[in-house]
């Protein structure tokens, strides 16, 4: 019987496979198989539109991530490490929200990466009988005068709309955020919740903040929260704006029977070990920068698949 000598001694991260016996000769398979590495993320979903008419300011996108030290949505920590294999992962950018005239804001759309979905923010309320704030990762303000709820945030995304006011007076609920309620109406529209840090780029930037709400002839604007939500409009007016593009900010309410100011765009950010090549689809846009033994690609629009080898 001839004997194959064994390969060397194998280094970190691989894996060899002995296959088996063929004509009296010990056959080595040597098969390198890349092990598992660790990924950072922030996956942020599009942000809900404000809602028409003397509204509720739109719901911040979902907010997902696992950056140690950090936290994600809704009060939750980070959440965990995640492990992946070389091979191809959907990354989707959520769109936000578009407002309709004198109704309820639309919702944000969702944003991906591999195993994570964040979900999108959910569109303000109307006056009266249109409705209430829609859930979603954060939750759409209440509409006013009716004592119209705000939706609900999704536990580790987001926080409630704030609901709107009962008196004479008309006063939306601000939008909710990624750390924070939107404001209840009172004696003015309420503001939008405010968002989350986050340094996964190397900077600190605070995204996810709610829409500002809106209210009747005099009434100030409902202000958006910290993170990209958009303010809402003055004293029965057309003056709302969008939330911010790549925050997943919540758009501001509408004073008039006009639309509610969109909501923002998502964004998903990875971090990754410096010796992984990254190949993105066609479909996405994406830009990368390396910072130490990491690479930090951020997506902004799009969906398509990415491979890591």
């Amino acid at each position: 019987m001839t004997e194959l000598d064994f390969p060397d001694s194998p280094t970190d991260g691989q894996v060899f496979d002995l296959w088996k016996w063929t004509d009296s000769v010990s056959v080595w398979d040597w098969n390198v198989v890349a092990a598992p590495f660790e990924v950072e993320y922030l996956v942020l979903a599009g942000g809900g539109a404000g809602g028409g008419y003397q509204a509720g300011g739109g719901g911040a996108g979902g907010y997902r991530c696992n950056v140690s030290g950090e936290n994600s949505g809704g009060g939750a920590s980070a959440e965990p490490v995640l492990s992946i294999a070389n091979g191809s992962y959907t990354v989707t950018v959520g769109a936000g929200g578009a407002g309709s005239s004198g109704a309820v804001g639309g919702y944000g759309s969702p944003s991906v990466f591999a195993t994570i979905t964040s979900y999108g923010g959910g569109g303000g309320g109307a006056r009266d009988n249109f409705g209430p704030g829609n859930a979603g990762g954060s939750g759409g303000g209440g509409g006013s005068n009716a004592s119209v709820p705000g939706g609900i945030g999704l536990s580790g995304q987001g926080f409630a709309g704030g609901i709107g006011k009962t008196a004479v007076a008309n006063a939306g609920g601000g939008g909710g955020g990624a750390s924070q309620a939107g404001d209840a109406g009172a004696a003015d529209p309420g503001d939008g919740g405010d968002g989350v840090a986050s340094s996964i780029t190397g900077s600190s930037v605070t995204r996810a903040g709610g829409g500002g709400a809106s209210g009747g002839v005099g009434e100030p604007a409902g202000s958006g929260g910290a993170g990209g939500g958009g303010d809402g409009a003055t004293g029965n007016g057309t003056n709302q704006t969008a939330g911010t593009a790549n925050t997943g900010g919540g758009g501001g309410a509408s004073g008039a029977t006009s639309a509610g100011a969109s909501g923002g765009s998502g964004v998903v950010v990875v971090k990754y070990p410096v010796s992984k090549t990254l190949t993105v689809g066609a479909g996405l846009t994406s830009s990368t920068a390396t910072s130490g033994d990491f690479k930090i690609t951020t997506f902004t629009a799009g969906t398509d698949t990415i491979t890591f080898a």
